[in-house]
């Protein structure tokens, strides 16, 4: 292997861990903040000292927060079930240390997830019926409690170890005044996307034992400091051209008042040697918060300036203005310099290439590429994903498993999913439109397909081209059998009169409450799910059903029909068949297995008699007989 090869393979594995590590600590920005708030207004020291209140601030830095942490990071792994053994682990390295267990919680969460997976992959094919639940809470329950123990014992003194050599070592560097040598390392390493790994896996651990015992800490605007992004803005707008200049003062302002300092990594990587911009923009801002006694109480998490001065404690202000500053101005003289005596001239496509590069560097670090293509040859899972995950995308999958299987392919597993609880295993996720930034947030890992409709799509098409070529394996269609009691025929209605749409939503609702299926906040959930997004799924059928959150008020899996022979209006299309769902434990996906061949395989003369219809009995027979 080249050297090359070896460097990019090293930046790419640094890049995703940075960005695991980011997927953290991100969405639990809002607990940091909470906790700054408090502290920076009762403390001692602070705005408004109350001790009474103070006490407040002291268990989320302790316990809520690297719990918080835990939970997301085994979640990341392996979903709800490896967060919570993520957090059981995170207690026990919590239990063992007298200081906030960040980089401790980013990594017993993470274990904690992986090996609840390794569990369950081991024995999910060998529990017997029936037996499900109790081995799934026993077995998280009895690893949870082991990593919880192990944490406690010998990986937290190990973590307190590290803690106390690296700030040892930081004393060591501020006593001497080196401090801002740290700038070297920290800006680059912001443009490779280890920005928030940095500051809340190393300096913010540092700056609340710092900030516990001074009051405030430099460490929390070391990272933060959005001077050195804004010098290279200035720059670009001063003496860039093209499209360089024209959008710097749009990218300023989200990058200065937004905090999101991702927005001018693409100015650096356009021109790589700006890089020595903000390492002396970095390092000088540095300096002058220390010589000027500077700091923040707490973490300022998005680098905002309003943010850093909300979090800048009383005799801070002028010390850490003047960090921004000069940092600022530093980053501009070098970064302009820099950009004049560049032999580039188009730098409107230089900083298209740079855009795609860095998109490109971040898909990459998600484990996504550009435009991932998954070949037939590794294809065995396909996620369907809608909001809730038991009406759409049931059907879309059904439709879908039966035609692959009826082609032989049976090893391709199709299952349906909720948003949020697609696995990490999934290699092509086909979702809605209106929920493709939901789904590929929830999926990066994975190729997607976008559709309009779960029924009328050319998803069989895209992914019978993936498997020409690869020879299909014998094998039965399996059949969907219906369960006892998930519908009656007394819960197919004939004939009913035209109504709008919410009219008919709640009518199937109140169905399903009539027949013991739902709680009556169900159909609030069906209606919403409808304001979200639409269910007409195709062919004269709409299937409403709860949004995720209505979940819990299914009691057990039951299903509605009803036939308007006049039509109800879902927008611009007509449905004369409303199925309302409400699933539990899947078993209603043989009736939706049933639709989808139905719709899939009838002809419009068909249709129209389903519509019309007065026979209950060829109703129900089309919902619940599998073929």
């Amino acid at each position: 292997m080249s050297a090359s090869a070896k460097s990019g393979g090293a930046q790419e594995a640094m890049q995703k861990f940075g960005r695991f590590l980011s997927g953290m600590v991100m969405p639990n920005i809002g607990a940091f903040i909470a906790w700054g708030f408090l502290t920076a207004l009762f403390i001692p020291t602070g705005w408004m000292p109350n001790e009474y209140l103070a006490q407040v601030g002291g268990p989320m830095s302790k316990w809520l927060i690297p719990l918080l942490l835990g939970f997301t990071g085994g979640a990341a792994v392996y979903g709800h079930r490896g967060g919570v053994v993520g957090a059981i682990a995170t207690s026990g390295i919590i239990a063992g240390a007298d200081i906030p267990m960040f980089l401790g919680a980013m990594i017993m969460g993470p274990v904690g997830g992986y090996l609840i997976k390794q569990f369950d992959s081991a024995v999910q094919d060998s529990i017997p019926g029936g037996f499900e639940m109790l081995v799934n809470n026993f077995s998280a329950g009895i690893l949870g409690g082991i990593l919880a123990i192990l944490a406690y014992m010998a990986v937290g003194p190990v973590v307190l170890s590290v803690n106390d050599i690296l700030r040892s070592g930081v004393e060591a560097i501020v006593g001497m005044g080196l401090l801002p040598l740290v700038s070297i390392l920290v800006e680059p390493a912001k443009i490779l996307f280890l920005n928030n790994a940095i500051n809340h896996g190393v300096f913010s651990p540092l700056g609340i034992q710092q900030a516990e015992e001074f009051g405030k800490s430099m460490f929390f605007l070391i990272e933060a400091n959005p001077g050195p992004g804004l010098g290279v803005l200035l720059a670009y707008w001063f003496v860039g051209k093209g499209m360089a200049k024209a959008s710097s003062p749009g990218a300023m302002i989200i990058h200065f008042l937004g905090g999101i300092h991702e927005i001018y990594f693409p100015y650096i990587l356009m021109k790589p040697q700006l890089v020595l911009a903000v390492i002396a923009g970095g390092m000088s801002g540095v300096f002058t918060m220390w010589s000027l006694d500077g700091g923040l109480i707490a973490p300022s998490s998005p680098g905002s300036i309003i943010a850093i001065l909300a979090m800048t404690p009383k005799g801070a202000f002028l010390a850490n203005i003047a960090d921004v500053v000069v940092a600022t101005v530093v980053s501009f003289v070098v970064a302009s310099a820099l950009i004049k005596m560049s032999k580039d001239t188009d730098e409107e496509e230089s900083l298209e290439d740079a855009q795609a590069s860095m998109a490109a560097m971040k898909a990459a670090s998600k484990g996504q590429a550009a435009e991932k293509k998954v070949s037939g040859k590794e294809l065995n899972f396909i996620a369907y994903a809608c909001d809730a995950g038991m009406g759409s995308s049931a059907l879309g999958a059904a439709a879908l498993r039966k035609k692959l299987h009826k082609d032989g392919y049976t090893n391709i597993t199709v299952k349906n999913f909720a948003i949020g609880n697609i696995p990490r295993e999934a290699q092509i996720v086909v979702s809605q439109e209106k929920l493709a930034s939901r789904a590929l947030e929830d999926s990066p890992q994975a190729e997607h397909i976008w559709i309009k409709d779960f029924t009328n799509n050319n998803v069989y098409d895209i992914i019978k081209a993936r498997l020409e070529g690869v020879e299909a394996e014998g094998g039965a269609v399996e059949t969907q059998q219906v369960k006892a009691g998930v519908l009656l025929k007394s819960n197919v209605k004939l004939g009913l009169k035209s109504v709008s749409k919410e009219d008919a939503i709640r009518a199937a609702g109140e169905l399903l409450v009539a027949g013991g299926y739902v709680e009556k906040p169900y159909v609030e959930g069906m209606l919403a799910r409808e304001r979200d997004i639409s269910t007409y799924i195709g062919k004269g059928i709409a299937i409403p059903h709860g949004e995720n959150a209505a979940k819990e008020y299914v009691k057990k899996s039951g299903i509605v029909v009803m036939q308007y022979p006049e039509g109800v209006k879902f927008g611009d299309d007509t449905a004369y068949i409303i199925v309302g769902i409400a699933g539990k434990d899947n078993d209603h996906l043989a009736i939706l297995a049933n639709i989808a061949t139905t719709l899939d395989e009838c002809s419009d003369a068909k249709l129209q008699e389903f519509y019309n219809t007065k026979d209950v009995n060829l109703l129900y027979d089309i919902f619940t007989k599998s073929e």
